[in-house]
């Protein structure tokens, strides 16, 4: 890729029709963020390059930042320290980021205002709801657009982001042809071994090279 592995619009488009899992499969299974952070509301899809930010539990002034400083397609992915049992972000928020054409949330935490949040339909991934408030300290500890960590996962500025049904993945960029190249590869053989199994066949042949 251009640009010191910038993903490129034609790379997303790829990666946005591809399953999650897939993606982490044909990376050489790497790249799951734990398994509690879903979609909030069914159906929701995202994937982007990746807007780190990271935050004292409680407080998310992180995240107004992500909001302010992100770029539209950018998908904000936050650390809040650990805590999960608050509501980082809701309608208000989500009505900015999606004005501001961002291309959606993760959060290794809880949010608000779930009703609201399926009807406006801009993807938000998070460990759950909780109504509980949240804090803005101007001095706390805060990082923007900077390296951060969910679960086994290192997340860099950039790297390419895809989520749905089954949850998140994040690939390191300078990967991201590659691996998007390989889902690709891994799409089209297990459609071979779909058509396969239709016939009577079953998944036992398969890791036997289809012969008895």
């Amino acid at each position: 890729m251009p640009d010191g592995g910038k993903l490129t619009p034609e790379l997303l488009a790829q990666a946005a029709k591809i399953a999650s899992s897939t993606i982490h499969e044909a990376a050489g299974r790497i790249g799951a963020l734990p398994s509690a952070i879903k979609a909030v509301a069914p159906g929701m899809r995202i994937c982007g390059p990746a807007f780190p930010v990271k935050g004292p539990p409680l407080d998310n002034l992180a995240l107004h930042f992500g909001i302010d400083e992100a770029q539209p397609g950018d998908v904000i992915i936050a650390d809040v320290g650990g805590h999960y049992e608050g509501g980082y972000f809701g309608e208000v928020m989500c009505t900015s980021a999606r004005a501001r054409k961002l291309g959606g949330l993760v959060i290794d935490g809880c949010v608000r205002d779930g009703a609201e949040l399926a009807e406006m339909g801009w993807p938000v991934f998070a460990r759950g709801l909780a109504m509980r408030g949240t804090l803005k300290d101007l001095n706390g500890d805060l990082r923007i657009n900077e390296r951060i960590a969910i679960g086994e996962a290192i997340i860099e500025p950039g790297d390419l982001v895809v989520g749905d049904t089954d949850g998140v993945v994040v690939i390191p960029k300078a990967m991201a042809a590659a691996v998007i190249e390989a889902s690709i590869t891994r799409e089209a053989n297990e459609a071979e071994t779909m058509e396969i199994l239709r016939k009577g066949e079953t998944t036992l042949v398969k890791m036997r090279g289809w012969t008895r």
